[in-house]
């Protein structure tokens, strides 16, 4: 099922004398709103505090802590929450796009919960960083948001309310984000979400054979010195 065109409930609105132009015109504008905050809000933010994240770790020396599983942990969720911001900027929203977002934003949660939960029991987790934590999960849930409040038809067809649901995944053919943006974007989630835990992982992999237990060497034995004979008792024998 394609997207309503936000233009048809502005046309609408026209009919109705109670509305005024300026009510028309923030009708028309609210996609091109949304996709503006999701690039200059959501996605800085996400990656702001990701990036402020793998500060803490580092700070923390994960790499002799809580380690390599922990590493792995942080680039599921990162994958997670970059799931429903690439999809909103990049791909068509219908209910298949919905439905991913909304998985992935509940697997996230739970990811997230196993991330503590295990770094707790081996290192140090300060309040700042439960604070980053914290940040990092409102961040997929305001992308998911968006994209269900700005798609309310799409939604309702997710639940069986609006027509047939299409869960095809397509890329942006209205009104796409231009060449440059894109490769911008696809830039910033490179420089700033992927390579700092890509350095995090490389880290806690050369450290790990310094914390895996060595074998006890067995301590060579003495050899037993020969006391020579007595010359004396020798001869007196």
């Amino acid at each position: 099922m394609k997207p309503r065109p936000p233009h048809l409930a502005a046309l609408r609105a026209l009919a109705d004398p109670s509305v005024r132009p300026r009510d028309v015109r923030r009708a028309l504008g609210v996609e091109t709103a949304t996709r503006r905050w999701l690039i200059g809000g959501v996605l800085p933010l996400w990656l702001g505090a990701g990036l402020a994240d793998w500060h803490r770790h580092r700070r923390t020396h994960i790499e002799t802590t809580a380690g390599t599983r922990e590493s792995m942990i942080h680039s599921l969720m990162m994958t997670e929450a970059g799931i429903p911001v690439a999809l909103g900027l990049f791909c068509e929203v219908n209910p298949g796009v919905l439905a991913t977002c909304a998985g992935a934003l509940a697997v996230h949660g739970a990811t997230a919960y196993w991330d503590v939960t295990y770094a707790e029991e081996r290192r140090r987790v300060t309040p700042l960083e439960q604070h980053i934590h914290s940040l990092l999960e409102v961040v997929p849930l305001m992308a998911t948001g968006f994209l269900t409040v700005l798609y309310w038809d799409q939604a309702r067809a997710l639940v069986g309310r609006n027509g047939r649901p299409d869960f095809r995944l397509r890329l942006k053919r209205r009104d796409p984000l231009s060449c440059r943006t894109q490769i911008a974007l696809l830039t910033a989630m490179g420089v700033f979400g992927a390579l700092p835990h890509a350095e995090e992982m490389i880290r806690c992999l050369r450290a790990r054979p310094a914390l895996e237990p060595q074998p006890t060497a067995t301590p060579a034995l003495t050899p037993t010195l020969a006391i020579p004979a007595d010359p004396e008792h020798a001869a007196a024998e």
